[in-house]
């Protein structure tokens, strides 16, 4: 009994493999900007798990873009550090002393530890911030919330040139400024959105901590237009932290991004699911001219 139970297990795996063959052809060579943060990043398992996602990505001929966020490491740092934050309408004050704690945090330790996971998955990895080579330029977000930044100006030509090398990009949202020795703070999200709109990318995914965007019975929206995102916005149905997510995607979608996937990170292979199954996994956001259906977007 148990070694026909495994074979039937063996051809299950075998049959979802063939069936993800029309979605690897369909997104080889496209760019996929993938925006990832939360608890997954404390977590071993976890990281090894998507990073093992994105070397496959990279294997079938997909050019992935990691972008990363830290909270949760840079809250603690500050507090070992005895530097109190302050938050206003939800927002970090990031002063001189908070944003070159930032800047350790994500460009050393966070950064780093993603790297690393990819290459022990067997994958080709290379950790840059918006920093260098001027890959994000940022003025300020608003004064009142110090060096927190918003993206101006995107060189990008560096990440095609590690595309073209089979590298895959891991970027931490620290960016430089207008003026000389300014260093800024950008929220994961902006960042990625802006790298994939710089990129003409064919998706960007949100990785967060629900299953997607939800309508007022409390059902995961599986596609939508930026119409209807706007009209949900305004009366109410999309609120929270659902609208600087939902406020990305449509900002990635005007700058040239194919369409957006808000999707839970927590789902075990959820940028797979998404990519190459037929159902997908999340809530994508995609221009009305494109076809209705999921897969033919």
């Amino acid at each position: 009994m148990k070694k026909q139970t495994m074979n039937r297990d063996w051809i299950a795996t075998a049959r979802t493999l063939s069936e993800a063959l029309p979605y690897m052809q369909r997104y080889s060579g496209a760019i996929v900007v993938v925006k990832f943060g939360g608890n997954a990043m404390g977590d071993a398992e976890e990281m090894a798990r998507f990073a093992r996602d994105i070397v496959l990505m990279r294997q079938v001929g997909v050019n992935p873009v990691v972008v990363h966020g830290g909270g949760p490491m840079i809250n603690e740092t500050l507090k070992k550090l005895g530097i109190v934050s302050e938050f206003k309408r939800g927002k970090r004050v990031t002063d001189q002393a908070t944003v070159d704690v930032v800047e350790m945090v994500l460009t050393g330790l966070v950064n780093k530890r993603i790297v690393q996971a990819i290459m022990d998955e067997g994958g080709r990895a290379v950790g840059l911030s918006g920093k260098d080579d001027d890959l994000i330029v940022c003025e300020a977000d608003d004064p009142e919330l110090g060096f927190v930044g918003r993206p101006v100006e995107l060189n990008v030509q560096v990440l095609r040139d590690l595309f073209a090398a089979g590298i895959i990009p891991v970027v931490a949202p620290v960016a430089t400024g207008m003026d000389a020795n300014e260093t800024f703070n950008v929220n994961g999200d902006t960042a990625a959105g802006a790298l994939a709109g710089a990129l003409k990318a064919d998706r960007l995914l949100l990785l967060t901590d629900v299953s997607g965007v939800k309508n007022v019975e409390g059902e995961v929206v599986t596609a939508m237009t930026p119409e209807e995102v706007r009209a949900m916005t305004d009366d109410g149905t999309i609120a929270g932290g659902m609208i600087p997510k939902t406020e990305t995607a449509l900002k990635a979608i005007e700058d040239g991004v194919r369409a957006v996937v808000i999707l839970d990170g927590r789902v075990p292979n959820a940028c797979l699911l998404e990519l190459f199954t037929e159902h997908g996994a999340g809530s994508l956001i995609r221009p009305p001219e494109l076809p209705p259906a999921r897969r033919q977007r």
